[in-house]
């Protein structure tokens, strides 16, 4: 297991709801669109997740949310995380920068709507699947 110290530098770290049907199937898309090889990921349940929530400051139990933390340059949650991992992939995923315009507060509002009712829209696992052997190399742990 990774240490906050031995995080990879030159990798972009996606937090996320492991639980989440919605949340792993984004998280597919991602490793589906993450042609550069940008991103890791680790589920919020996870102990790294744990581990990178508490040296942000973030109650992980207490939010319904993406992170994307970029080690020793910053983090966003909700609609800005989405929008900014959205920024390394090509073709109509870069139309999602429109966007950008609207005031933060009214996009977190949407987010949150969803993420209120991931579970009841889109059922809940009862634990985290996606670090399978193909794709391990993506996920810390």
């Amino acid at each position: 297991m990774y240490t906050i110290d031995q995080l990879p530098k030159n990798k972009k770290i996606i937090l996320f709801d492991g639980l989440c049907k919605l949340c792993n199937s984004a998280v597919l898309r991602v490793v589906k669109y993450d042609k550069k090889n940008i991103f890791v990921f680790a589920s919020l349940q996870s102990d790294i997740g744990k581990n990178i929530a508490d040296y942000l400051n973030i109650d992980a139990s207490k939010i319904d949310t993406i992170i994307l933390f970029e080690p020793q340059v910053a983090y966003y949650i909700k609609s800005t995380a989405a929008l900014k991992i959205a920024t390394h992939f090509g073709g109509f995923w870069k139309l999602l920068q429109v966007f950008v315009v609207l005031p933060e507060s009214f996009r977190n509002m949407l987010y949150d709507l969803v993420a209120k009712n991931r579970y009841k829209w889109f059922e809940k696992k009862e634990s985290c699947v996606l670090a399978s052997l193909t794709l391990k190399h993506k996920f810390l742990d």
